[in-house]
């Protein structure tokens, strides 16, 4: 894959992943003030947590990091990917058959593990009854999941990145038309999420067909290749697990406190923005470039693809961070506080916005540094790695927690996400000159920062000369859009001026997806 061609599968899946992000914002909004933080509330998070919990330990930690990388050099080999992969696909469906109805006989249990302070009053029955309706959507967005690594490793990035957005158009809907037709909104919230997992199956299993790859479940066979995927699908399993126990961890935390659950949510909503366009679409489309590139023993084009993809991915990342730094309120408020979200629920939000926002670059990097890792299919280094933020994370919530009550999980978090950055960086170093950034990123980077900076004081000045139109109902939006519109010219002339970025880049990358 050419530089251009990373760039431009970046901006596709970066595209597709934005619209995601935005009608999940949208989403957040209509349950905020539909529903708004409390019991109800509390109960959704907690039980929609847990196939998400899975998902990452069986689609995106495991497949990501360990079957994309063994396709993508079985393609490269014309080594019968399409065999190795509908293999992959029937084992992958048997176990999570399984798992589905263990989980579901035992909810009660799993809402206890995840959510003890929900025990003795309504919100562990509310919890147990959602997670028994919510918890099949495992099986099939971590079918899903595979169908998408298939894609991206050949090249087809757009079905995959899009299929993400069938969830969101799908609960905002029945949302809306619950809400109109007087119905109750969080049973049409609940049962629309499977039925949105049926479709985002759909659209990429047709698609892969209509890319000649036809892969069909099949009884599920113990081969040597299986016990490959498997042997190290289990610690990218566990290392993708451990930041969910993260989450987890800052759950049980949260859940002793009266509408932290939503408020942390909520706040996370909204930092995954950034995240979801920058970090996730990076690591999509370097995983399979790098594992071509590695196999080929083209160390060169590895290490220039590693750099691009670290250039842009803080180029568009730093400024986003000192954005949920420097304005979380105005954000907030203008998104949340409405319905059944007052003012003391946006400053919650608020506050909590601006501590993730301060591990955003983190997060990002993670995304970036990790398949460095992957692609050399060593999955142990980062599971040992993500054990030892995880246990500074625990450390931090529960330790913090009596002092400082329902934010010491957003700092924990925060905290663990560095120094998980800090060992992913050191454990690079032995992987050669490959894993080490350029001349290029290391001149550009300290210009990032700089039109960072330069963004946040405009931002700062603007929100305090804006400040009475975000009081007013039917201004706000637009003072909000005018803010967002004043950081995103600030920071791009800032960038052009020193030179932290070039616009050309962008220009010639959107012309290679136009042809």
């Amino acid at each position: 894959m050419k530089p251009i061609r990373l760039i431009s599968g970046v901006l596709t899946v970066g595209f597709w992943t934005l619209m995601s992000r935005i009608l999940g914002v949208l989403r957040e909004i209509m349950i905020l003030a539909l529903i708004g933080p409390g019991p109800v509330m509390d109960a959704f998070v907690a039980a929609f947590r847990l196939p998400n919990m899975f998902r990452r330990f069986f689609a995106e930690g495991a497949f990501n990091a360990s079957f994309v990388p063994m396709f993508s050099k079985r393609l490269e080999a014309n080594d019968d990917p399409i065999g190795f992969a509908s293999q992959a696909l029937s084992g992958l469906a048997f176990v999570l058959l399984i798992l589905s109805a263990v989980a579901m006989i035992f909810m009660p249990g799993l809402v206890w593990l995840t959510a003890g302070g929900f025990v003795g009053d309504a919100r562990f029955d509310l919890t147990v009854d959602y997670g028994r309706i919510v918890f099949p959507y495992i099986l099939l967005i971590s079918l899903t999941a595979l169908f998408s690594g298939v894609l991206n490793a050949t090249g087809r990035f757009a079905a995959a990145a899009a299929a993400p957005v069938f969830l969101n158009i799908f609960v905002c809907v029945s949302m809306a038309w619950a809400a109109y037709s007087g119905g109750e909104v969080i049973r049409w919230l609940i049962w629309t999420v499977p039925l949105a997992g049926f479709a985002q199956l759909a659209l990429v299993w047709v698609a892969a067909d209509r890319a000649g790859i036809r892969l069909r479940p099949s009884r599920p066979r113990w081969t040597p290749e299986m016990k490959r995927l498997v042997v190290v699908a289990i610690p990218a399993a566990l290392a993708g697990g451990v930041m969910q126990i993260n989450l987890l961890v800052g759950q049980q935390v949260a859940s002793h406190f009266e509408k932290a659950v939503g408020w942390l949510y909520a706040a996370d909503r909204l930092y995954q923005l950034p995240l979801g366009v920058v970090g996730i679409a990076v690591g999509i489309v370097l995983l399979p470039d790098l594992s071509r590139r590695l196999s080929a023993q083209d160390d060169v084009g590895a290490k220039h693809a590693f750099s691009r993809a670290g250039e842009l991915s803080l180029a568009l990342t730093i400024p986003a961070a000192v954005a949920l730094v420097v304005i979380p309120l105005p954000v907030v408020t203008v998104l949340f506080e409405r319905g059944a979200t007052g003012a003391d629920d946006s400053a919650a939000i608020a506050a909590a916005v601006a501590i993730y926002g301060l591990g955003l670059p983190a997060f990002v990097l993670q995304k970036v540094l990790q398949p460095l890792f992957f692609a050399r299919e060593d999955t142990k280094s980062p599971f040992r790695y993500a054990v030892w933020a995880m246990i500074v994370n625990a450390a931090v919530a529960v330790g913090l927690a009596p002092v400082l009550g329902w934010i010491a999980p957003a700092i924990a978090t925060t905290l663990a996400g560095w120094i998980m950055v800090g060992m992913l960086a050191r454990g690079g170093r032995k992987l050669g000159d490959v894993a080490r950034f350029d001349a290029q990123f290391r001149r550009r980077i300290w210009r990032i920062c700089v039109a960072s900076a330069v963004m946040g004081a405009v931002l700062w000045a603007t929100t305090i000369a804006l400040g009475p139109f975000f009081a007013m109902a039917g201004i706000r939006f637009i003072a909000l859009a005018v803010l967002v519109c004043v950081g995103m010219v600030s920071y791009g002339f800032a960038g052009q001026v020193i030179g932290a970025f070039s616009l050309r880049d962008f220009r010639n990358a959107f012309r290679r997806r136009k042809a």
